[in-house]
């Protein structure tokens, strides 16, 4: 039996993957005849394995050479190494002007740029290779259902009216049909549309709305997620025939997807279903799948606790209270200092007497449910009372607390400024 050549290993030769037309390792990347740009039919050998920097006068043809001719063939022969599915999300190159290429490995290309501090701009996105990652996870991906790690099997019509039968009997089901999920536009020709084919409700962004009512005016350059109700139904036997209707309704409108809004003694809970896939037993089901699933930085893909960032950050309280010994009055509370005057510490004065401490009073000695109400707020309503020289006024409220208080402000704040303050207490 014929064995593939091989060459001894060296220590100063590192192991190659890479194998020529005759079997023997490939120990260059060889360019033919390259006539790129400004390039006049250049016949290169590059060693592999190498840092190679290639120098020369402006023009002379070096980003032509390696960006437009090496980097471009390597870019080109990894997509075409995808399924015509795979292809499409990502568009079709042309082949560099070039005779021939050899030992050329599918490559990367990083801009000559400073690196950026944006969080959501990984090696990843720059270089373009998550993207074909989640081009190829989405083509080859298995589902499976986070509950007890079954495959995610498709579901047929009555497969799915079978699993919703088993909730519980007086439940009242609302049958929706997702149309767009997460696209942006103002979708004014398909609420006319569904209002000549007789649907009246749909929900858009969470908001149930009539239609016959008011047409949705919606931003065209966010995005939205329109829900079309199709049914809503009690569940019992007499709307079994009914149930299995409109499910298949759903589906039709909601290409494969339909939603089930369950409520029974007070308890709500909505469960997609999909004919591209579910969990028979915990009703997982998700659709098929799509890039976007696999983007940290698209809604669809990302972490529901850190938006996709990594990281999640939370107020510390031993910042906001350093030093226990310390009372209010003092500047036991970082951020609040020593200004009394202020609203937050009127405020806080107010939760003193009702929980029986004052100003003077240090924090190691406020009883806990005084440190949780500054802290995090309280339920119970408190008297807020102002008086000034012209305007005087006292009200009943519940506090919100410093913490809820800084974490909103942190989301909400459009200054740079004041988003590393906040971030110097978590």
């Amino acid at each position: 039996m014929n064995s593939i050549p091989t060459t001894p290993k060296t220590p100063s030769e590192p192991y190659m993957k890479e194998f020529n037309h005759s079997g023997y390792k490939q120990r260059y990347i060889e360019v033919i005849g390259a006539k790129e740009h400004n390039l006049k039919n250049i016949t290169v050998k590059i060693p592999r394995d190498k840092f190679i920097v290639i120098t020369g006068l402006s023009g002379s043809g070096k980003s032509s050479l390696a960006i437009d001719t090496i980097f471009a063939e390597g870019q080109r022969r990894f997509i075409e190494s995808l399924s015509s599915y795979a292809r499409q999300f990502v568009g079709k190159l042309e082949k560099p002007s070039v005779e021939q290429i050899n030992g050329l490995s599918p490559s990367i290309c990083i801009d000559q740029k400073t690196t950026s501090s944006n969080p959501r701009s990984t090696v990843g996105t720059i270089t373009e290779i998550y993207d074909y990652l989640r081009v190829l996870y989405a083509t080859i991906g298995t589902p499976h259902c986070p509950e007890c790690n079954r495959v995610l099997t498709p579901q047929s019509s009555e497969e799915i009216t079978e699993t919703v039968k088993k909730m519980e009997k007086g439940s009242k089901i609302l049958i929706y049909a997702p149309l767009v999920r997460e696209r942006k536009g103002h979708y004014k020709k398909l609420f006319e549309d569904l209002l000549k084919e007789g649907y009246e409700y749909v929900r858009v962004d969470g908001e149930f709305i009539d239609l016959s009512e008011r047409e949705p005016n919606l931003d065209k350059n966010l995005k939205h997620t329109i829900e079309l109700l199709i049914d809503k139904l009690k569940l019992n036997e007499q709307n079994y025939s009914r149930l299995a209707d409109s499910i298949e309704t759903a589906l039709l409108k909601g290409n494969g997807l339909v939603i089930i809004k369950s409520e029974y003694n007070g308890s709500t809970k909505e469960f997609l279903y999909s004919e591209h896939g579910g969990c028979p037993i915990h009703g997982v089901s998700i659709g098929e799948l799509e890039p976007r699933m696999f983007s940290f930085n698209a809604p669809q893909g990302a972490c529901q606790v850190c938006t996709g960032l990594g990281y999640h950050l939370q107020v510390d309280p031993h910042l906001i209270m350093p030093d226990l010994n310390l009372s209010i009055a003092e500047g036991g509370i970082a951020p609040l200092g020593t200004n009394m005057n202020s609203w937050s510490a009127r405020a806080i004065k107010a939760i003193g007497e009702h929980y029986g401490f004052d100003l003077q009073t240090p924090l190691k000695d406020i009883p806990k449910e005084g440190i949780n109400a500054i802290l995090y707020g309280s339920d119970v309503k408190i008297k807020l009372e102002y008086r000034g020289h012209d305007l005087s006024w006292e009200s009943f409220k519940t506090t919100e607390g410093i913490i809820p208080a800084f974490e909103r402000r942190h989301r909400q704040t459009k200054s740079e400024a004041m988003r590393k303050y906040y971030e110097s207490y978590m």
